[in-house]
């Protein structure tokens, strides 16, 4: 269908979002919510950290950091967030393995200004040598925090130890010494390379009109111009060579990560692991808190997560303990991970699974922001937005069969790793514990 203006809308429907494609290729999505009083505008690129080069790693990151410092129209940083946050705003921005994300949000009526500021920022960053050198400081102070925080850290290392030595198994900040050799000239070539329209997308919800949105759109990024982009190379199947990531500390706590490789973005599994991952580790009814916490004492938190990319992803368990408890808890977990393999999930444990998901799911959709996050992140990877009750109806319909069969997929004797962080680890014993 021919829009007004040249427009090309990509999708009709009764979804409460609407899609278009500019003449230039940038995708627009709205979701309009005419109760909002808030309008969320996010502009998703799809470059993250596992599309760099070893020798700049981290500069997806490093560039997120420098859009916000200035552009001809709006010269420093402090103009930047005082025009949004005057509006009665906020603004901010985020990298992660696979894209980078830049939004504000604003009162419905200022929706004008948040367009222009974010597009301005995008568009038309000066990368200020004095700036760049400035900002290198704040992104190595970063990640020495990330490295002083046990918690965190352990991710780091759990992510080495699941993916090896390739770009998804690295860091999104990249290391202190791979920032500091990151030059102007790596920044404009990843900008030239990276953020042209076919490979973003903008998501705007809140009370407003795809209309609305798609004039100012094409105002903001019209004259913007298309190329092609670079294919980002496959994970490796495998896990990393080096499966015990372990970093002893002086710490009163020993922070634990138990990791393996688990299933991509698209995988038709994707609901029952939501589920499996439920049933072990999402909440304190959960089978890991239940077994660590609640009956042996071993740990204040412990809990299970998933990550999902294009091509792979990966299942973790992390839990807090004190080290003279470390190989224990590590053996109570796999005990755990062992009986989904072993044994179905009960009928009055799955529905309580399968309704926490369904009913989180739907919560976690209840603000303009999350919807424009949604729907701008679908329609940016997989290039299409999965409708809501499609995936509570997915979640649901999942068996304890289904649960069961997943469960046997992922927790593998081959597919297992860990990182740890904290005092007097013993890694043998880890690893002897590391065994379902």
């Amino acid at each position: 269908m021919q829009n007004a203006g040249g427009r090309m809308a990509a999708s009709e429907g009764t979804e409460p979002w609407q899609i278009s494609t500019l003449p230039n290729q940038l995708r627009v999505v709205t979701t309009p919510i005419p109760t909002a009083q808030s309008a969320s505008v996010n502009v998703f690129v799809g470059v993250g950290s596992r599309a760099e080069e070893l020798r700049v790693n981290g500069v997806s990151h490093f560039m997120e950091h420098m859009l916000f410092k200035g552009t001809a129209r709006r010269p420093n940083a402090t103009i930047i967030a005082g025009q949004v946050e005057g509006a009665g705003g906020v603004l901010n921005a985020y990298t992660t393995k696979e894209l980078t994300c830049y939004w504000n949000q604003v009162p419905y009526e200022m929706l004008s200004l948040a367009m222009d500021v974010v597009a301005d920022m995008v568009q038309n960053s000066l990368l200020e040598p004095v700036e760049v050198e400035r900002e290198r400081t704040v992104v190595q102070q970063e990640i020495r925090r990330t490295h002083d925080q046990p918690g965190a850290w352990v991710g780091e290392l759990l992510s080495r130890a699941v993916y090896g030595d390739q770009p998804i198994g690295r860091s999104i900040a990249g290391t202190l010494e791979i920032v500091d050799g990151i030059s102007r000239q790596d920044m404009r070539d990843h900008l030239d390379t990276w953020y042209v329209p076919n490979n973003m997308v903008l998501s705007v919800a809140g009370n407003v009109t795809h209309e609305q949105v798609l004039e100012l759109a094409h105002k903001c990024w019209g004259k913007a111009a298309s190329r092609e982009v670079p294919c980002v190379s496959a994970a490796a199947p495998d896990l990393g060579a080096q499966r015990l990531q372990v970093d002893e500390r002086d710490l009163a706590q020993a922070n634990l990560a138990i990791g393996m490789r688990g299933i991509r973005r698209e995988d038709p599994d994707r609901f029952a692991l939501t589920i499996l991952t439920n049933v072990l580790g999402r909440g304190m009814s959960s089978r890991l808190f239940r077994e660590v916490r609640e009956k042996r004492g071993l740990a204040y938190s412990v809990g299970a997560s998933t990550a999902r990319y294009t091509d792979t992803g990966a299942f973790s368990v992390s839990a807090g303990v004190s080290p003279e408890n470390a190989v224990k808890a590590v053996k109570v977990i796999m005990a755990e991970l062992k009986k989904l393999v072993d044994r179905p999930v009960g009928k009055a444990e799955l529905t309580k699974a399968r309704d926490y998901a369904a009913g989180s799911f739907r919560l976690g959709l209840e603000s303009s922001m999350a919807l424009a996050q949604r729907a701008g992140e679908n329609l940016l990877v997989v290039k299409k937005i999965e409708p809501v009750q499609t995936v509570v109806d997915g979640l649901r319909g999942v068996t304890a069969a289904d649960v069961q069969r997943v469960a046997a997929k992922i927790f593998r004797p081959d597919n297992l790793a860990l990182a740890a962080v904290g005092p007097t680890l013993d890694r043998r014993k880890l690893e002897a514990a590391l065994r379902l």
